[in-house]
Formats: structure tokens, C-alpha cells, sequence
């Protein structure tokens, strides 16, 4: 996996501009610590860093094919592309001449043989562009789901874009500027594809090319959910998906650095660990290597509430013993959560506020420790939203609401009692905001999207709903959050669930064999049953895992309280003074107000490092 970034200008020579560049590109070396480079041309600056997974010495970056001395096409390229041997083949057969093993090479020339047709033919998470010097137009592909970032700004005379905004910031035309909706976007967890709360400063949708010529910017989506019948048994249904997985886990195993997987012992990473501990054993490659994350005495802290009946490690632990894993667990105590370095860490790697707290630095942490024994980890990201892993799939109230699903759920991430994110923000704010408001907005409009076969009964028109909101909204906010901080380490983390042909089959299934035995993920959990021991076949969804340490919520509260007491914190012109004070007295429950100091903490964090101006 890579990081990328670039500037089109069709009113000057970028040859001249090598230092603009070269700091753009800078922004991206914790995506790419193993090798940088940039290609320039009159109207066209492309700048490449590289974590160097196949290929390792040919994949070299930005990529170029030359005729008669003359550059055809440039590509900056980031992901992986998982049917490269394929396409490659055929690719040969029209007469193509390929100089490295890199699945860069298939995208560069795929490009010359279909053009943008070209994202139509990949299977993989991908985000990448192509400056065609022969028509002097630039093409920005993002991948089906989104799993790797592109964002782009227009300008007057091209565009300027990059993996992450801040690439886009190290430029001197853009600037970071929010204005209300931008706030809107940042803190409703609606997730709008294509937006982000900076003015100007755009997303690819998933799926979708963007092409930029001197007569402007132009979109296309080449690929989207679509409503198909479905015409297979229970049973042909269930054997369609383990023979997708193991397809997929075999595919995404292909690496030439060291490989492994992140598991919590819940359902869908034991699934994806079973079967790649399965598929190497089979091909002699030995065990396959697992990670889980632990929080230091959570044993004498835990106590089940109705999110998080179980912890994580026994089950991890257990699953490992079952396929030969070798496992690891990384260990992370409250002191780290709070550090501020972790946190400006977290911060520097989202180039937003995430507001969740200890469950991204906690994530930051793993993903550090799995650096340092691996390249390339494989997830179980996504299957909830695929499988309908969720409460809200499952809870009459949630389905039946006006409003994202998820929405009433989202305070219960700090844990038990833990409070509305948004509680010590002025009252005034939160009134021009109308978070709610903007939320049903967004959600109205999703619904328009939503394909739907005729003479669908009401539950299984309204569950085709559910599934469409959580496989293009609610998903986008953990999958930026997983490629965030697993890059800000220099991992790779792989999503099987994402395959666009699994996505595809399991969203137009209809939703009573998705949950044909009356529990959640039904169709999984019997697609998977044989390599898992019953304890985890059966085991209850547990959401990724919070620190139940009390001096967590407490030191949080602590660095609040120094910063109230210095008075020149940023943030606290958007906060309301007496429910500031009321949170920091004495006999407040620090747990209470856990989500709002984390969301404090991380906004006054932003507003400091990124210059950020508000125009409310």
C-alpha cells in the first residue's frame, strides 16, 4: 500500500514547481516508508511514497510507458489488485510487454489497452491516477467500496490530490476552512460519500472515476449495488459464500513480505484467520500468524452490559489453539490511551477529529505492534454491515426509525453510561447545527439511491434499505478509520469482505435467509461453522472493545480541566461554560461525560495543529 498525491495545472509550467511537490509528497511517508518519487511534466506533478509489498524491486514509483522517447502515461498507484495475474495475462495476449511482477504495471497498461474502462476489470481496494500526456488529461479511479482514501480539490486551471487531505494542505492554494456544514458532516456520523468537512476539499466516491480536463472536472460511477433476483436455495446460498471466502482469502494471502491476520476471536476475523490458516497449511506455508489487542487489567475492570457480554481474548486465544495460529497479543494500559503524543498521533494520521478516543488510539497501538513482525494484515472488517452483524439489524425501534439506523447506538461506544458525544458543546452551536436535522436530511437522500426489485414484500423492501445505508455510509467511517490509522504505521490491512462479487451476491440475498435461524449473521456463521470451534460459531457479537480502566475517563477529564484552566484553548469557544464546569466537578461521574471530553480533547487537538479557520 502506498500514498499518492499530485497537481494539475493547465496554466503553467509544473516543471518549475518541484518543491510544492516534494512537500505534498512528504505529508505521505508513514503510508509509504520504503521509497519515494515524483514525476513532473509541463502541466503534471505526480509524487509517489511506497510500502513496497509485491514486487518489492520492480514496482518502482511514480510509473511510466514511454514510445519514441515520449511518455505516454504516468500512474501513481495505491492497493492492490487482487486479479493482477489475470489481467496481466490477457494483457499479454494483446501484445503488451510487461518489465516487472508489480500489479502497477497490469493498472498502467490495462489503462493503455480499456482506458477507464479499465476500473470496471479490477477486483481489489485501490485508489490511484493516471496523467495521460497524450490527451493531457488526468484520471482519479477509486475503488467499489472505498476501502483506500482519494481526495481531491478543484481549481481554477486543474486540481489538486492526494491519499489524505493532508497532502492537500502542504499545498499553497488550499487551505483548511470549515464552515457549518463541514462541522454538520464531522460530528453526525452520517458519512456523506464524496464529502469532508473541509470547504473545497472533496472525496472519490466509491466507485466512481473523476476526470479532469482544461475544459473542467467530470464524474463517473462505474460501479454501484444493484437490485437482482435472487434465485438460489439456503442451502446453494450458503455454499456460494464459503466458495467466495475461500476464493478471496486465497487471493488476498499473496504477498512477498511477511503476512498475518488481526483477530478478536468474534465471528468474522475467526472466519478469515480459519480459512487463511487453512489455505497455507494446504500449500505448505506454515501457520499462519494472528494479533489481538488487550487492555492491561481489563479482567478486573470488565463488566458485561448489554453491547459487550464477553471479552475478546479468550475467544482469540481459543481460536488460535483451533487452526495452529501463532498469536500475539498486544497490550495497551490507560497511561498510553491518554498520552497526548498517542493522541496527536491518531489525530495526524485522520486529519480530522474522530471523537471515539481510546478505541483509535487502541487501534494505532495494535497496529504498531503488528508492524514490527508484519507488512500486510487481513481484517474482518465490514462483514456486520454485509451480514447484518449489527443490533440496529436486529431492533424493531432502530429499523423502523426516520433516521440513519445507527444514530441512537452511537453513544454506547464509550461503553456503559458513557453519554452524548455532543453534551458540552454550546447550546447555540448545537441549535445552528441541528445535528438531527441534517442527519434525517442525509439519510432521505440515501434513500433515493436505493435499488429495490418490484413487488418486494414491506420487510424485505425495508431491510434492503438497512443493508444499502450500512454498505455505503456506515462502513465508510470504519473503513477510513481502519486504513487510517493501520497507514500511519505502515501497514497494510487487507478486507476481504469487501470483495465487490461477495458484497454483491449477500446484499441482493434476501434478508430471511440472512437470518434464517433468528440470529444475527446467520448466513456467515453457516458458511464458516466447520473450521470454527462451536464457542465461537455461537458466540454473540461483541463490538470492537473500549477500555473499562476507570483512571481512563478520569485522566481525560484531568487534561480538560488543564486546559479550561489555562483559558486559551481553541476549543473552548465552541463549548458551553456552565456544562464545562458542571463535567469537570468533583462529584460528576467521569465516565458520563467519557465521549464528550474525548470529542473536547480531539477538536481543540485539531483546531491547534491544523490552523483550522471556522466560518460558523
Amino acid at each position: 500500500m502506498c500514498g499518492i498525491t499530485g497537481w494539475v495545472a493547465f496554466d503553467r509550467d509544473l516543471t518549475a514547481e518541484r518543491a510544492v511537490l516534494d512537500a505534498m509528497t512528504a505529508t505521505q511517508l508513514c503510508r509509504g516508508p520504503d521509497a519515494g518519487g515524483v514525476h513532473l511534466e509541463r502541466h503534471a506533478a505526480l509524487g509517489h511514497r511506497r510500502l513496497a509489498v509485491i514486487d518489492v524491486e520492480g514496482g518502482v514509483q511514480p510509473m511510466t510507458v514511454e514510445q519514441d522517447g515520449r511518455v505516454l502515461a504516468a500512474l501513481t498507484y495505491s492497493g492492490e489488485v487482487y486479479n493482477h495475474r489475470e489481467l496481466r495475462a490477457e494483457l499479454t495476449a494483446a501484445g503488451h510487454r510487461f518489465r516487472t511482477r508489480s500489479d502497477t504495471e497490469v493498472v498502467l497498461r490495462g489503462y493503455l489497452e480499456w482506458g477507464e474502462g479499465l476500473a470496471e476489470r479490477l477486483n481489489g481496494m485501490f485508489a490511484f491516477a493516471v496523467w495521460d500526456a497524450r490527451r493531457e488529461e488526468l484520471l482519479l479511479v477509486r475503488d467499489r467500496m472505498g476501502v483506500k482514501p482519494l481526495h481531491y480539490h478543484p481549481t481554477p486551471h486543474g486540481v489538486v490530490f492526494g491519499s489524505e487531505v493532508k497532502a492537500l494542505l502542504a499545498h499553497p492554494a488550499v487551505s483548511a476552512v470549515v464552515d457549518l456544514d463541514g462541522l454538520r458532516e464531522l460530528l453526525s456520523f452520517a458519512r456523506t460519500p464524496g464529502l469532508t468537512p473541509y470547504r473545497g476539499i472533496a472525496e472519490v466516491r466509491p466507485g466512481h472515476v473523476v476526470r479532469i480536463r482544461r475544459e473542467g472536472v467530470s464524474e463517473r460511477r462505474y460501479w454501484a449495488l444493484e437490485a437482482r433476483e435472487h434465485t438460489h436455495s439456503l442451502r446453494t446460498t450458503i455454499a456460494t459464500v464459503r466458495a467466495l471466502l475461500e476464493d478471496i482469502v486465497h487471493r488476498q494471502l499473496e504477498a512477498d513480505v511477511p503476512l498475518c491476520s488481526l483477530l478478536s476471536g468474534g465471528l468474522d476475523s475467526s472466519a478469515v484467520t480459519a480459512l487463511a490458516a487453512r489455505i497455507l497449511h494446504g500449500s505448505g506455508a506454515g501457520p499462519v500468524r494472528s494479533f489481538a489487542v488487550e487492555f492491561t487489567g481489563q479482567g478486573e475492570h470488565f463488566h458485561a452490559d448489554e453491547v459487550r457480554q464477553t471479552q475478546d481474548g479468550p475467544y482469540a486465544r481459543l481460536l488460535a489453539r483451533h487452526v495452529g495460529a501463532h498469536h500475539s497479543v498486544v497490550e495497551v494500559d490507560a497511561a498510553e490511551l491518554t498520552d497526548p503524543a498517542r493522541r496527536a498521533a491518531v489525530l495526524r494520521a485522520r486529519d480530522v477529529p474522530g471523537g471515539v478516543g481510546d478505541m483509535d488510539v487502541s487501534l494505532l497501538l495494535l497496529f504498531r505492534g503488528v508492524r514490527r513482525h508484519s507488512t500486510v494484515a487481513l481484517s474482518g472488517e465490514s462483514a456486520d454491515e454485509l451480514f447484518g452483524g449489527y443490533r440496529w439489524f436486529h431492533d424493531p425501534g432502530a429499523i423502523a426509525t426516520e433516521d440513519f439506523p445507527w444514530a441512537a447506538a452511537v453513544t454506547g461506544i464509550g461503553g456503559a453510561g458513557s453519554g452524548p458525544r455532543e453534551q458540552l458543546l454550546d447550546a447555540d452551536l448545537l441549535r445552528k447545527l441541528d445535528l438531527a436535522g441534517y442527519r434525517r436530511a442525509r439519510y432521505r437522500e440515501a434513500l433515493t439511491e436505493v435499488p429495490h426489485l418490484p413487488g418486494a414484500d414491506p420487510v424485505e423492501r425495508r431491510m434492503r434499505e438497512i443493508s444499502y445505508l450500512n454498505l455505503t455510509r456506515f462502513v465508510c467511517i470504519l473503513l477510513d478509520r481502519k486504513d487510517r490509522m493501520s497507514m500511519a504505521n505502515g501497514l497494510e490491512v487487507r478486507v476481504p469482505f469487501c470483495d465487490h462479487r461477495l458484497v454483491q451476491y449477500v446484499f441482493n440475498t434476501p434478508w430471511s435467509m440472512k437470518h434464517f435461524d433468528g440470529r444475527e449473521k446467520s448466513l456467515l456463521r453457516a458458511a464458516v461453522r466447520d473450521v470454527l470451534p462451536d464457542e465461537i460459531a455461537d458466540r454473540v457479537k461483541s463490538p470492537y472493545p473500549v477500555s473499562s480502566d476507570p483512571h481512563y475517563p478520569a485522566q481525560l477529564r484531568a487534561e480538560l480541566a488543564r486546559l479550561a484552566a489555562a483559558g486559551t484553548a481553541p476549543v473552548l469557544d465552541l463549548l458551553d461554560g456552565r456544562r464545562l464546569g458542571d463535567a469537570l466537578a468533583p462529584d460528576t461521574d467521569p465516565q458520563s461525560v467519557r465521549l464528550a471530553v474525548d470529542l473536547a480533547l480531539d477538536l481543540n487537538g485539531w483546531l491547534t495543529r491544523y490552523q483550522v479557520r471556522l466560518e460558523l
